[in-house]
């Protein structure tokens, strides 16, 4: 990976984007992917488009989600401590020890989420950690004080990890879901741009907010653009590391490229054609089945309007919802290829119909 996409990427996934307050991470994508598109706008709550092409009749999406699970403050005690509800998936399995950055009006305030030691713990306190139970330090001796630190309900808190790599492979940190999407396809708007390619239609390059509680960014910008194709890319587990079940979950590794899957909100056509891409290009691939839906944005554009034409390419990652979601570097440069290499195979008015 060159210099300057690592930077951002770091850059990114260090930036706070929870979920429904995700400005300052899309202000950040914005800047690095306006060189290398046409036009671009920004709708109502804060999916960001970049255009290529904005005049074509013909529209293909990619798109990723830009939000972050995290914390609204719910309640805080007279003597200081604040409790919490979950914006998103958080799991408060994960919280205790960690340290977490809280949005306020006068700026970040630091806090814990405070826990029991081992050796004073009553036998009924003696369990898995949950929402009612978990709670968060932030030094106030008082409720007052905690006000006057500029903290209220409705405040957000983000947890404080940073980007890192691992074993000169692995790419950890908190956010990959999804933001390392959103810098996927980012990327492949630079190779357009970078290797002059001509596509023979508009071309939307989509960073969605709301998608942690319900695919809700995916669902408006898929009626405003009203695409003909849309490609999708998330994460999905990789489900090699232990407590993972493959007869339920599939056998997903870190490591063995892009994941291309198989569902009724997949387009069949649209799919083979990634498959095909895939095979040609000799891009490594694994496949995975969903049921009823995805439970990604895909569901979302497939469904919309009068049905789009829709495919999930999914970037295998270990420890989702964590502070430490872990994927290999080989397989974020595997999915930009495949993307990237899929566009080229799309034509003007491309008819992906099972049958006429």
């Amino acid at each position: 990976m060159r210099t300057e996409s690592f930077d951002f990427l770091e850059r990114y996934i260090n930036n706070a984007s929870p979920t429904g307050f995700e400005k300052e991470g899309q202000q950040l994508w914005l800047e690095y992917i306006k060189p290398y598109v046409d036009d671009y706008f920004v709708d109502t709550y804060g999916t960001v488009v970049g255009v290529i092409n904005p005049e074509a009749k013909y529209k293909v999406v990619i798109e990723a989600h830009a939000d972050e699970i995290s914390y609204f403050v719910n309640y805080i005690t007279k003597e200081g401590y604040i409790y919490l509800r979950r914006n998103g998936g958080s799991d408060p399995l994960v919280a205790p020890s960690k340290r977490v950055n809280i949005h306020t009006a006068k700026g970040i305030v630091k806090a814990v989420f405070g826990w029991p030691a081992i050796h004073v713990r009553k036998v009924e306190q003696d369990k898995a950690p949950t929402i009612e139970t978990v709670f968060l330090d932030c030094g106030a001796a008082s409720r007052e004080e905690a006000e006057e630190m500029g903290i209220h309900v409705g405040s957000v808190v983000t947890f404080e990890d940073d980007f890192m790599v691992m074993n000169s492979k692995y790419y950890v940190g908190r956010a990959l879901d999804n933001r390392v999407g959103g810098f996927m396809v980012a990327e492949v708007a630079r190779l357009l741009k970078e290797n002059s390619k001509t596509l023979p239609f508009g071309l939307y390059i989509v960073n969605a907010v709301q998608e942690e509680i319900g695919l809700r960014g995916a669902e408006m910008i898929a009626h405003r653009i009203q695409p003909d194709v849309a490609i999708i890319t998330d994460v999905t587990h990789d489900t090699q590391a232990p407590m993972y079940e493959k007869k339920t979950s599939g056998d997903i590794h870190c490591g063995k490229g892009p994941v291309i899957t198989y569902g009724p909100a997949v387009q069949n056509n649209l799919r083979d054609l990634i498959i095909g891409t895939a095979q040609e290009t000799e891009i490594p691939f694994q496949r995975a089945a969903a049921t009823r839906a995805t439970g990604t944005d895909t569901d979302a554009f497939a469904y919309s309007s009068a049905g789009v034409a829709s495919a999930l390419i999914s970037l295998p990652l270990k420890y989702m919802h964590t502070t430490v979601e872990t994927v290999h570097a080989d397989d974020v440069d595997n999915v930009i290829k495949l993307i990237y290499e899929s566009l080229l195979r799309i034509e003007d008015g491309h008819d992906f119909r099972y049958f006429k």
